[in-house]
């Protein structure tokens, strides 16, 4: 009998812009800094995106591994899915953040960075806490893995929506009387703060690019997407290169960029090529889904749809309402860097921004991807909806995914609400026409 087999079809090729291009490679250079630190003599530290401190580790020559990002590259790669599994097999419930299971599932099959070699124990684990409790509990399984010096930098939660000068006095101390030292011996080297304040300039030279580039999708057709392209673009300044000439070049090169795409009246890039015709402007809350991130970007291009702003792209820093690392205050700076990420603001303050993201970026409505497994993000989301959409006026839509747990995508579902959402979007600019 003769079986016929059907012929594989090759996925196309991803397109990218030169920026995701250059991200890229600097990301592969940093996995290869990690893999190579042990022979190399040089320490390794393991931190968060929200209120890292990456001048400070720098400070003490430490390589920066940041377990979050991991688990982003291993959802991106298709094998988060295993690692959430393992973690599964050995206790951990399914209401866990799948960034932890994922990176713990990844410690038990050997602990392969993306470059397909082993990452380096940490010497270190510095936690700047910044309003997620899950990176607390985290951070204790952590310690219980490697056994190492473990720093907990305490963040105050801004509840009251105001950063006082007792806030920053208390975490001040905490730099001065706890990390530093805790730093200066497990690294042995010497604090020094004018190196501090070297790196801190150039954190703020880039920090200006990035605000520049977030805000150019103001402009119509926007020539970024701020959530499907900002994950690109982010990557640098929130993680190992913040501080860095690394940051400040490909940041300036990233404007570059978008100004020419400004210049010729482009759109986004998409990983199928250039954007079609600009339809719908979207604010989006919550972070994306990893595991299907082409697949679920491609549900928003195909209807012309372009993220104008998101709330995912702060979680590393909130940029764009003023903040930069200070030289000349370089302690009270770390300290105001850690009270203004994102996931440290109230729900208040959180409306506040998404509505003024609706105003500015002239966007059509707010879409909000509520992460299964993340309740630093999905507590008080459907509060946040309705409260944007009677403020502006403008219709509000809810999905459901997860951050890199691939049983938690339903593509079928999520794009027959899109396109109901974008029909909403439809009707209300009908009705507007109707009553001009």
């Amino acid at each position: 009998m003769t079986v016929f087999t059907r012929p594989k079809t090759k996925t196309p090729d991803i397109i990218k812009d030169a920026s995701m291009s250059k991200q890229k490679e600097m990301m592969n250079r940093h996995y290869e800094r990690l893999s190579d630190a042990p022979e190399r003599g040089e320490k390794v530290a393991a931190t968060f995106v929200p209120g890292n401190l990456n001048e400070l580790l720098m400070c003490f020559d430490f390589a920066n591994n940041l377990p979050e990002v991991n688990a982003i590259q291993s959802g991106l790669r298709k094998q988060s899915g295993g690692y959430v599994m393992e973690a599964e097999k050995s206790g951990h419930s399914e209401d866990v953040c799948t960034y932890v299971k994922s990176d713990i599932g990844m410690m038990a099959k050997g602990n392969i960075g993306p470059n397909g070699r082993k990452l380096p124990d940490p010497d270190v684990l510095l936690l700047s806490y910044t309003g997620c409790f899950t990176f607390m509990k985290w951070f204790e399984l952590l310690r219980q893995q490697y056994k190492c010096e473990t720093i907990m930098f305490h963040t105050p939660y801004m509840a009251d929506g105001k950063m006082t000068k007792d806030m920053i006095q208390y975490m001040v101390k905490q730099l001065k009387q706890d990390v530093i030292p805790k730093l200066e011996k497990v690294s042995g080297v010497k604090f020094d703060i004018d190196r501090l304040r070297e790196y801190m300039r150039k954190s703020a030279q880039a920090e200006d690019d990035l605000v520049w580039v977030l805000q150019s999708a103001k402009t119509k057709p926007s020539p970024i997407d701020a959530y499907f392209g900002g994950i690109y673009y982010i990557g640098p300044i929130f993680g190992a290169f913040r501080g860095t000439d690394d940051a400040i070049d490909y940041y300036r090169f990233l404007r570059q960029e978008v100004e020419e795409r400004i210049a010729q009246g482009k759109g986004p890039v998409t990983p199928d090529g250039d954007m079609g015709k600009e339809r719908y402007r979207l604010v989006v809350e919550g972070p994306p889904n990893y595991t299907h991130f082409r697949q679920f970007w491609k549900m928003f291009y195909d209807e012309g749809a372009v993220v104008v702003a998101s709330s995912y792209t702060k979680v590393g820093g909130t940029y764009d309402f003023g903040f930069r690392h200070d030289p000349e205050n370089p302690l009270e700076s770390l300290a105001e860097y850690c009270l203004n990420v994102y996931t440290n603001r109230n729900l208040p303050m959180r409306v506040d921004m998404l509505e003024n993201y609706m105003d500015e970026y002239q966007a059509d409505g707010l879409l909000i991807n509520s992460i299964k497994s993340c309740n630093s993000f999905s507590a008080g989301q459907l509060l946040i909806m309705r409260e944007v959409e009677k403020r502006t006026g403008k219709p509000a839509a809810f999905i459901e995914t997860d951050l890199v747990d691939p049983r938690y995508f339903s593509g079928a579902n999520i794009k027959n609400r899109l396109e109901s959402y974008f029909q909403m979007i439809e009707q209300k600019r009908a009705g507007v026409r109707s009553a001009a």
